[in-house]
Protein backbone atom coordinates (compact mmCIF):
# COMPACT_ATOMS: atom_id res chain seq x y z
CA UNK A 1 0.00 0.00 0.00
CA UNK A 2 1.19 3.50 -0.79
CA UNK A 3 0.46 6.64 1.17
CA UNK A 4 0.24 9.99 -0.54
CA UNK A 5 1.19 13.19 1.22
CA UNK A 6 -1.40 15.80 0.24
CA UNK A 7 0.10 19.30 0.17
CA UNK A 8 2.32 18.31 3.10
CA UNK A 9 -0.29 19.34 5.69
CA UNK A 10 -1.16 15.86 6.91
CA UNK A 11 -0.88 12.25 5.88
CA UNK A 12 -4.02 10.67 4.51
CA UNK A 13 -4.18 6.90 4.58
CA UNK A 14 -5.57 5.10 1.54
CA UNK A 15 -5.70 8.30 -0.50
CA UNK A 16 -3.74 6.64 -3.28
CA UNK A 17 -3.42 2.89 -3.76
CA UNK A 18 -1.14 1.39 -6.40
CA UNK A 19 -1.57 -2.23 -7.38
CA UNK A 20 1.98 -2.62 -8.70
CA UNK A 21 5.13 -0.59 -9.40
CA UNK A 22 4.32 -0.26 -13.12
CA UNK A 23 1.35 1.94 -12.25
CA UNK A 24 3.77 4.31 -10.53
CA UNK A 25 5.90 4.42 -13.69
CA UNK A 26 2.87 5.43 -15.76
CA UNK A 27 1.87 8.13 -13.33
CA UNK A 28 5.39 9.56 -13.33
CA UNK A 29 5.72 9.91 -9.57
CA UNK A 30 8.93 9.77 -7.56
CA UNK A 31 8.64 7.58 -4.48
CA UNK A 32 10.58 6.33 -1.46
CA UNK A 33 10.26 2.93 0.17
CA UNK A 34 11.88 2.16 3.54
CA UNK A 35 13.10 -1.44 3.41
CA UNK A 36 14.58 -1.42 6.90
CA UNK A 37 17.67 -0.45 8.93
CA UNK A 38 19.56 1.98 6.62
CA UNK A 39 18.15 0.64 3.36
CA UNK A 40 15.78 2.65 1.18
CA UNK A 41 14.52 2.25 -2.36
CA UNK A 42 14.29 5.58 -4.18
CA UNK A 43 12.44 5.41 -7.47
CA UNK A 44 12.49 8.16 -10.10
CA UNK A 45 9.55 9.18 -12.28
CA UNK A 46 10.98 7.18 -15.19
CA UNK A 47 11.22 4.04 -13.03
CA UNK A 48 14.98 4.13 -12.36
CA UNK A 49 15.66 2.72 -8.91
CA UNK A 50 18.43 3.38 -6.39
CA UNK A 51 18.81 1.23 -3.27
CA UNK A 52 20.89 2.42 -0.32
CA UNK A 53 22.88 0.18 2.04
CA UNK A 54 21.04 -3.13 1.55
CA UNK A 55 21.40 -5.39 4.59
CA UNK A 56 22.14 -9.10 4.74
CA UNK A 57 19.15 -10.65 6.49
CA UNK A 58 21.42 -13.30 8.05
CA UNK A 59 23.56 -10.68 9.81
CA UNK A 60 23.59 -11.22 13.57
CA UNK A 61 21.10 -9.07 15.44
CA UNK A 62 18.97 -8.28 12.39
CA UNK A 63 15.65 -10.03 11.87
CA UNK A 64 14.44 -8.09 8.86
CA UNK A 65 13.09 -10.15 5.98
CA UNK A 66 15.27 -10.68 2.92
CA UNK A 67 15.19 -7.85 0.39
CA UNK A 68 13.24 -8.99 -2.66
CA UNK A 69 12.88 -5.64 -4.43
CA UNK A 70 14.89 -5.17 -7.60
CA UNK A 71 16.95 -2.09 -8.32
CA UNK A 72 19.16 -0.57 -11.00
CA UNK A 73 21.81 0.90 -8.69
CA UNK A 74 23.03 0.16 -5.15
CA UNK A 75 25.02 2.55 -2.96
CA UNK A 76 27.13 1.08 -0.15
CA UNK A 77 28.43 3.39 2.55
CA UNK A 78 30.79 0.90 4.21
CA UNK A 79 31.72 -2.75 4.34
CA UNK A 80 29.66 -4.10 7.21
CA UNK A 81 27.20 -6.93 6.62
CA UNK A 82 24.16 -4.93 7.66
CA UNK A 83 24.89 -2.40 4.88
CA UNK A 84 26.68 -4.09 1.97
CA UNK A 85 24.66 -6.90 0.47
CA UNK A 86 25.23 -7.06 -3.29
CA UNK A 87 23.19 -10.16 -4.16
CA UNK A 88 20.17 -8.07 -5.17
CA UNK A 89 17.61 -8.92 -7.91
CA UNK A 90 18.42 -7.63 -11.42
CA UNK A 91 22.21 -7.45 -10.97
CA UNK A 92 22.40 -3.74 -10.11
CA UNK A 93 25.44 -1.53 -10.56
CA UNK A 94 27.27 -1.03 -7.25
CA UNK A 95 28.47 2.43 -6.19
CA UNK A 96 31.12 2.64 -3.45
CA UNK A 97 33.75 5.05 -2.22
CA UNK A 98 34.46 8.76 -2.40
CA UNK A 99 34.49 10.94 -5.50
CA UNK A 100 32.10 11.41 -8.43
CA UNK A 101 30.64 8.40 -10.22
CA UNK A 102 27.97 8.52 -12.93
CA UNK A 103 25.68 5.76 -14.13
CA UNK A 104 22.31 5.80 -15.89
CA UNK A 105 22.66 9.60 -16.20
CA UNK A 106 22.71 9.95 -12.40
CA UNK A 107 25.77 11.45 -10.71
CA UNK A 108 26.76 10.16 -7.27
CA UNK A 109 29.04 12.18 -5.02
CA UNK A 110 30.78 10.21 -2.29
CA UNK A 111 32.13 12.23 0.66
CA UNK A 112 34.59 10.80 3.15
CA UNK A 113 33.52 10.42 6.78
CA UNK A 114 33.91 7.91 9.62
CA UNK A 115 31.90 5.25 11.41
CA UNK A 116 33.05 6.54 14.80
CA UNK A 117 34.39 9.62 16.58
CA UNK A 118 38.04 8.55 16.29
CA UNK A 119 38.56 8.93 12.53
CA UNK A 120 37.72 5.32 11.81
CA UNK A 121 40.03 3.66 14.33
CA UNK A 122 37.12 1.75 15.90
CA UNK A 123 34.74 0.97 13.04
CA UNK A 124 36.41 2.20 9.87
CA UNK A 125 35.46 4.66 7.12
CA UNK A 126 31.98 5.68 6.00
CA UNK A 127 30.88 7.28 2.75
CA UNK A 128 28.15 9.90 2.56
CA UNK A 129 26.34 9.72 -0.77
CA UNK A 130 24.56 12.56 -2.57
CA UNK A 131 22.58 12.15 -5.77
CA UNK A 132 19.78 13.91 -7.60
CA UNK A 133 16.60 12.44 -9.09
CA UNK A 134 13.83 14.42 -10.78
CA UNK A 135 15.39 17.68 -9.58
CA UNK A 136 15.37 16.53 -5.94
CA UNK A 137 18.73 16.26 -4.16
CA UNK A 138 19.04 13.26 -1.85
CA UNK A 139 21.70 12.65 0.82
CA UNK A 140 22.28 9.33 2.61
CA UNK A 141 24.65 9.60 5.58
CA UNK A 142 25.31 5.87 5.95
CA UNK A 143 26.62 4.91 9.39
CA UNK A 144 27.91 8.37 10.24
CA UNK A 145 29.60 8.22 13.63
CA UNK A 146 30.46 11.85 14.34
CA UNK A 147 29.28 15.41 13.90
CA UNK A 148 30.19 16.99 10.58
CA UNK A 149 32.84 19.69 10.16
CA UNK A 150 32.11 22.77 8.07
CA UNK A 151 34.06 21.43 5.07
CA UNK A 152 31.79 18.36 4.95
CA UNK A 153 28.66 20.50 5.24
CA UNK A 154 29.95 22.69 2.40
CA UNK A 155 30.73 19.61 0.28
CA UNK A 156 27.24 18.22 0.87
CA UNK A 157 25.60 21.52 -0.06
CA UNK A 158 21.86 22.01 -0.45
CA UNK A 159 19.80 18.93 0.37
CA UNK A 160 16.11 18.25 -0.20
CA UNK A 161 15.81 14.79 1.38
CA UNK A 162 18.17 13.57 4.10
CA UNK A 163 18.43 9.98 5.36
CA UNK A 164 20.10 10.14 8.78
CA UNK A 165 21.03 7.51 11.42
CA UNK A 166 19.64 8.37 14.85
CA UNK A 167 20.01 5.25 17.03
CA UNK A 168 23.43 5.90 18.54
CA UNK A 169 26.00 3.37 19.82
CA UNK A 170 27.30 2.45 16.34
CA UNK A 171 26.32 5.81 14.81
CA UNK A 172 25.48 9.34 15.89
CA UNK A 173 22.77 9.49 18.53
CA UNK A 174 19.59 11.55 18.66
CA UNK A 175 21.32 14.63 20.06
CA UNK A 176 24.10 14.78 17.47
CA UNK A 177 21.67 13.80 14.69
CA UNK A 178 19.53 16.81 15.60
CA UNK A 179 22.60 19.06 15.29
CA UNK A 180 23.53 17.53 11.93
CA UNK A 181 20.00 18.09 10.64
CA UNK A 182 20.24 21.72 11.73
CA UNK A 183 23.54 22.10 9.88
CA UNK A 184 22.43 20.44 6.64
CA UNK A 185 18.93 21.95 6.84
CA UNK A 186 17.07 19.62 4.45
CA UNK A 187 13.46 20.09 3.43
CA UNK A 188 12.68 16.51 4.46
CA UNK A 189 14.50 14.47 7.10
CA UNK A 190 13.93 10.71 7.26
CA UNK A 191 15.44 8.91 10.30
CA UNK A 192 16.98 5.45 9.95
CA UNK A 193 19.22 2.96 11.78
CA UNK A 194 17.23 2.82 15.00
CA UNK A 195 15.92 -0.01 17.15
CA UNK A 196 12.79 -1.85 15.96
CA UNK A 197 11.22 -5.21 16.68
CA UNK A 198 13.41 -6.59 13.86
CA UNK A 199 16.67 -5.09 15.13
CA UNK A 200 18.32 -6.43 18.29
CA UNK A 201 21.26 -4.00 18.22
CA UNK A 202 21.89 -1.99 21.43
CA UNK A 203 20.65 1.22 19.80
CA UNK A 204 17.82 3.61 20.63
CA UNK A 205 14.31 3.76 19.24
CA UNK A 206 13.34 6.56 16.87
CA UNK A 207 11.24 8.26 19.57
CA UNK A 208 14.41 9.53 21.23
CA UNK A 209 15.16 11.56 18.10
CA UNK A 210 11.56 12.72 17.66
CA UNK A 211 11.12 13.84 21.26
CA UNK A 212 10.33 17.54 21.56
CA UNK A 213 10.06 18.07 17.81
CA UNK A 214 6.83 19.47 16.35
CA UNK A 215 7.50 19.02 12.64
CA UNK A 216 7.00 15.23 12.61
CA UNK A 217 4.84 13.47 10.01
CA UNK A 218 4.07 9.80 10.71
CA UNK A 219 3.45 8.25 7.32
CA UNK A 220 1.78 5.09 8.64
CA UNK A 221 3.41 2.86 6.04
CA UNK A 222 6.71 2.05 4.35
CA UNK A 223 6.21 3.98 1.10
CA UNK A 224 5.44 7.53 0.13
CA UNK A 225 5.07 9.46 -3.11
CA UNK A 226 7.08 12.64 -3.59
CA UNK A 227 5.09 15.23 -5.52
CA UNK A 228 6.79 18.34 -4.17
CA UNK A 229 8.65 19.67 -1.17
CA UNK A 230 7.23 21.22 2.00
CA UNK A 231 7.69 24.93 2.56
CA UNK A 232 9.34 24.33 5.94
CA UNK A 233 11.37 21.38 7.19
CA UNK A 234 9.53 18.18 8.07
CA UNK A 235 10.60 14.87 9.61
CA UNK A 236 8.96 11.88 7.96
CA UNK A 237 8.79 8.59 9.86
CA UNK A 238 8.31 5.52 7.69
CA UNK A 239 7.73 1.95 8.84
CA UNK A 240 10.23 -0.70 7.69
CA UNK A 241 8.64 -2.75 4.90
CA UNK A 242 10.62 -5.85 5.86
CA UNK A 243 10.30 -5.53 9.63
Amino acid sequence: MFYHLSRFKKVEKNLTKLKNPEQNFREGIMRIKYLGHASFLVEAKDGTRIMTDPYDETYGGLNYKAIEDWTDIVTISHEHGDHNKTNIPQNPEIIKGIGIKTTKNISFKGISSYHDETKGSERGPNTIFIFEMDGIKVCHLGDLGHSLPKESIDAIGKVDILFIPVGGFYTIDAKIATKVVDMINPKICIPMHYKTSACEFPISVVDNFLSGKTNVRTVGGSEINIEGLPESQEIWVLEPANG
